[in-house]
């Protein structure tokens, strides 16, 4: 009988043994990848930007080439409900490291972010972060291009994405989706670059200051339309509402007003 309990205590001090060196293990790989993986992290942010902006084709360019060509852009803070950049000063005061600055988890800390009220959230995203970090190429006072974070509801969950703007905050240079659950050929067709193609030179405002554009059904020929996604009319009104929720009164419209006016 002791023999077999010294069997069953030695068979468990065993697993107990293999738990703690295979967690050790595991434990080691995770902070010795962790590195690895933000680069990653870091090199899918700026190639997405960068597309975004039209200036990384992957048929052109690759990898290599990332750092050089988002070099040229600056990450600055913006206050929405100040409309302006905030200085490095200003931003350190609020206690965000541009380098470590993570905005999918700033927007649920209400120290950086607000809760909508359904009259206001027109892109369906129930919390809405006021120091979104934003890429400019120029100086403040001569702001060149401006690449600018949304998302908003799609069909079946949230697009996230970029919109870039030219120096005059109304012209489109380019959008670009990195993360969406719509359905492949429909509303995933935000994605492709023929449907992408058409947004450059778009208007954002009108000469009154209203958000102008729109998502059409059929072909969208004006100075502000784009045409939309055919079979996918929930994903088209989706990517309508964020622009109009984004470059509206609530998002990046106070901003963008005061750049047109510098």
């Amino acid at each position: 009988m002791a023999s077999s309990n010294d069997s069953i205590k030695q068979t468990l001090l065993i697993a107990l043994s293999l738990c703690v060196v295979c967690s050790i293990l595991v434990s080691g790989a995770a902070v010795i990848l962790k590195p690895a993986q933000d680069a990653n992290k870091l090199l899918d942010r700026n190639k997405n930007i960068l597309s975004a902006a039209g200036l990384f084709d992957p048929e052109v360019h690759s990898d290599a080439d990332v750092a050089q060509l988002f070099a040229q852009f600056t990450p600055r803070i913006v206050d929405l409900e100040q409309g302006r950049l905030l200085s490095e000063a200003e931003t350190d005061q609020l206690g965000i490291d541009l380098s470590t600055y993570d905005p999918r988890r700033a927007v649920n800390d209400p120290r950086y972010s607000r809760a909508l009220s359904a009259a206001q959230d027109v892109a369906n995203i129930k919390r809405q972060l006021l120091y979104p970090m934003v890429y400019v190429v120029g100086s403040e006072d001569d702001v060149e291009q401006i690449v600018l974070p949304i998302n908003g509801y799609g069909l079946w969950g949230i697009l996230y994405g970029f919109l870039a703007l030219e120096g005059d905050g109304n012209t489109v240079d380019g959008i670009g989706f990195y993360e969406l659950k719509e359905t492949p050929g429909l509303g995933a067709e935000v994605t492709n670059p023929r449907w992408r193609n058409q947004w450059p030179g778009k208007k954002i405002y009108a000469a009154s200051g209203d958000v102008a554009l729109d998502v059409v059904r059929g072909s969208g020929s004006g100075p502000s339309q784009i045409s939309g996604l055919a079979g996918a009319t929930l994903t088209s009104r989706g990517v309508e509402n964020l622009i109009q929720f984004w470059m509206g009164e609530n998002g990046f419209g106070p901003f963008l007003q005061n750049l047109r006016n510098s």
